[in-house]
């Protein structure tokens, strides 16, 4: 191990087999040090498409969408009266940002994700878990780009060691960010030595992606906005001698990752908010 110290769509629209015979790219086991599953795990997300992003060009869609837009209350828990969204949509547009989701074979041959913990120094989210990953620049190509050129800048990654194979629908940040989760596989985890950015990083570690389906050491608070109940998730987690919270963004995330790896729902309750999205906002966008 590494260590240094909505609405949602339904899985049963995502259900792949990892031994597909016709996969979209076919993976080698020699790409992902000789590891068949990783190779087959790559195969089953490659194929993986997140609900497709929809502006409401849809006339039906639009044209409901301006019948209630007096009523409409914004995804990020403001009211049109505060925030007049549908007036000036470049007020709202939020930033774009990416997490890498980066997964490797375990010595156990589990399934395992980097994790961070954010610098106290941070003025956000200090202290916290969080994936690798931050805002979006002008010359990344994509999302990929983005979520690996962070993750190389925060702990020492190489791009070149991760094969970026999908990525989630966007989750929308309290800040106002569009965060686009990218699932990446590492392919040899012995090539990896993490070097964290004291500036942002205060260390590196990884936990099994499984555990975000599990329910244990799992807790949850219910919260209501817009009158609509939801749950936010915390997981605990102890690695060494070091523990860990993960809650929040992060926990809806892997929540999610974990859901169309292993293709089944969580153990639990996740109960996401359900929310009516704005125009400028796009509705497959979540926010846990």
């Amino acid at each position: 191990m590494f260590l240094l110290h909505r609405r949602l769509p339904s899985l049963a629209r995502t259900t792949f087999l990892c031994n597909s015979m016709e996969p979209a790219v076919t993976a080698t086991t020699s790409s992902f040090g000789g590891s068949s599953r990783l190779a087959a795990l790559a195969q089953q997300l490659r194929l993986y498409k997140p609900p497709p992003s929809s502006s409401f060009d849809d006339a039906e869609e639009t044209q409901a969408d301006q019948e209630t837009a007096g009523k409409v209350v914004s995804q990020v828990g403001l009211q049109e009266s505060m925030a007049p969204i549908l007036k000036d949509p470049e007020r709202f547009k939020p930033k774009r940002a990416a997490v890498l989701i980066c997964i490797f074979e375990g010595d156990d041959g589990d399934l395992r994700v980097i994790l961070t913990k954010r610098s106290s120094r941070l003025s956000t989210h200090s202290g916290e878990v969080s994936l690798p990953g931050g805002k979006a620049e002008e010359d990344d190509k994509d999302d990929g780009m983005t979520a690996t050129r962070e993750a190389e800048e925060e702990i020492g990654l190489d791009p070149s060691l991760v094969d970026v194979v999908t990525s989630l629908e966007p989750f929308l940040s309290k800040h106002l960010l569009r965060v686009i989760p990218v699932i990446g596989i590492l392919r040899d985890k012995k090539t990896f030595n993490p070097t964290p950015n004291p500036a942002e990083v205060e260390a590196v570690f990884d936990a099994p992606l499984e555990m975000f389906l599990k329910d244990e050491n799992r807790r949850s608070e219910e919260r209501e906005w817009m009158g609509e109940k939801y749950l936010i998730h915390y997981f605990d987690y102890r690695t060494g001698d070091k523990d860990y919270m993960i809650w929040g963004l992060t926990a809806g995330i892997l929540i999610r990752a974990a859901s169309v790896t292993y293709q089944r729902p969580p153990a639990f309750i996740e109960q996401c908010p359900k929310f009516k999205y704005p125009k400028m906002v796009e509705k497959h966008t979540c926010m846990p």
